[in-house]
């Protein structure tokens, strides 16, 4: 799997934050610190709940032999990055048969909004203190450890950011899905915005062929420090509207950095993925 586009600017987004840092004003100590330690400490946390309205009980659901989280954690302890990978859920089938094939588990509340509280809590629980955390999605058992190393020293090369993401080019077929999320940054990688619907939209109100449209991926990073921020930051009315909390992460303020990555992004959102997924896995000779 190739890291990045094709375009010299992608290629730029992740090493960007370093030459950013290095002329900011007064953000020398910053520059030395990402080269020796800054946000060095990072745990992978991968949110897991029963209660799906989709999906029920979508992280035990078997694929080609094995659970799809138990397939998710062993893709993450890969990663190169990540000190610690813990399941954080809120039920105990789920919990038992992770700890049946040698995960860390934390039991979290059933009242958790989403992914990120999730894993702020679980944060919370954890004996050790970390620098960052990684959301990594369950329900993407293909993801690649790279991506999730991609992140985290995207976010250690950005101390101006507290968050960072990865987008990959998005399949023409997607752009009017809503359950596809659009994302368009700026020339630093740097999050603009994010949105269910087309964005860039143009004057002719179609798709254009010759653009490339960036698909976000659902694995995220965050500084611990902002992850403790976040769930007091009151709802803001893009993220609302969109119901995408990466969008109060942005109208509050604070930077977000993209990593742009070639990956074909092959999540379970519906019982009917699971065969899709199989399929892929046959093909690729992925046991």
């Amino acid at each position: 799997m190739g890291m990045f586009g094709s375009s010299s600017s992608n290629k730029s987004w992740v090493v960007e934050g370093l030459a950013v840092v290095a002329v900011a004003i007064g953000a020398h100590c910053y520059y030395i610190r990402s080269r020796s330690g800054f946000r060095s400490r990072v745990v992978g946390i991968i949110p897991a709940r029963f209660a799906s309205s989709r999906f029920p009980g979508k992280p035990l659901v078997n694929i080609l032999g094995k659970p799809m989280i138990q397939r998710t954690w062993e893709r993450a302890m890969t990663a190169s990055t990540l000190e610690r990978v813990v399941v954080a859920t809120d039920d105990e089938k789920i919990a038992e048969c992770c700890r049946g094939f040698g995960a860390d588990v934390i039991m979290t509340s059933e009242s958790c909004p989403n992914g990120t509280e999730r894993c702020n809590e679980a944060l919370q629980k954890l004996d050790k203190k970390y620098d960052v955390v990684v959301n990594i999605q369950g329900d993407e058992p293909l993801i690649e450890p790279e991506i999730i190393d991609g992140i985290v020293k995207a976010l250690q090369a950005a101390p101006d950011a507290v968050f960072s993401t990865a987008v990959t080019s998005l399949k023409p077929e997607d752009a009017l899905d809503p359950n596809r999320v659009k994302c368009v940054v700026d020339n630093r990688g740097y999050a603009i915005y994010f949105s269910r619907g087309l964005i860039p939209f143009n004057k002719s109100g179609k798709v254009n062929p010759e653009f490339p449209y960036l698909l976000h991926l659902g694995i995220q990073s965050y500084d611990t420090k902002f992850l403790k921020v976040y769930p007091e930051l009151p709802p803001t009315p893009l993220h609302l509207q969109e119901d995408l909390e990466q969008l109060k992460v942005l109208e509050n303020g604070y930077k977000m950095k993209v990593i742009k990555v070639d990956h074909e992004a092959h999540g379970v959102d519906a019982p009917e993925d699971v065969a899709k997924i199989e399929t892929l896995m046959r093909e690729r000779n992925l046991s």
